[in-house]
């Protein structure tokens, strides 16, 4: 009996950690996905503030705010 019961407790932690672990993959996607596309909007804003269209423009088409393409520009 002791034995059947600690194979449980081992295979029900392992179960549990996988499920974490598959979770955790899971959200790191989800947050690299997004980094991805905010680091995108950031460089193309960078390279239309470069050929002149203006801030305001760039902040109502990409979400960006106007003190974002600021910071942008000014690195």
């Amino acid at each position: 009996v002791y034995w059947d019961l600690n194979n449980s407790f081992d295979t029900a932690r392992e179960e549990g950690w996988e499920q974490g672990h598959e979770a955790g993959r899971k959200e790191g996607r989800e947050e690299g996905r997004i980094e991805g596309i905010e680091e995108g909007k950031r460089g193309i804003a960078l390279k239309l503030l470069n050929q002149g269209v203006a801030p305001d423009v760039i902040a109502q088409a990409s979400g960006l705010s106007i003190e974002e393409l600021k910071r942008l520009k000014s690195n």
